[in-house]
């Protein structure tokens, strides 16, 4: 009954990639929820990376990941993915997904904003390391 399961985390070596995947209940359309990717590693922040809004597609990208990842949607299967290339040591963190009704959980120009993102999946691991 998990409203967000997110997927596609595992080892990799420096400079690999990886694409995770963020399957959404079907409930939560992706035609009115925006969707966010944060990363935590232990003792850190929780860092918002990027996200995409429900009513343009438009998409932010933190400076620490900005032209290494891509994120994109494919709203028939209600599923969002974050394709990462060029992956660093310093990218090694649980990556979680969540989603929010609000227009204000992700504009596309600013980072996503944690207070209007409601529903949160329990994370899928990414650990690059040679």
């Amino acid at each position: 009954q998990a409203q967000i399961a997110e997927s596609g985390g595992g080892l990799v070596q420096p400079g690999g990639s990886l694409r995770l995947s963020c399957a959404v209940a079907s409930g939560l359309s992706l035609d009115y929820y925006g969707v966010a990717w944060f990363r935590q590693a232990p003792g850190k922040e929780r860092e918002g990376i990027s996200c995409i809004s429900a009513s343009d597609g438009s998409a932010y990208y933190a400076d620490s990941v900005k032209g290494r990842i891509t994120i994109s949607r494919d709203n028939a299967k209600n599923t969002v993915y974050l394709q990462m290339n060029s992956l660093k040591s310093e990218d090694t963190a649980v990556y979680y997904c969540a989603a929010g009704r609000s227009p204000r959980s992700c504009t596309g120009s600013s980072a996503p904003n944690i207070r209007y993102l409601e529903v949160w999946g329990q994370g899928t691991l990414v650990t690059v390391s040679a």
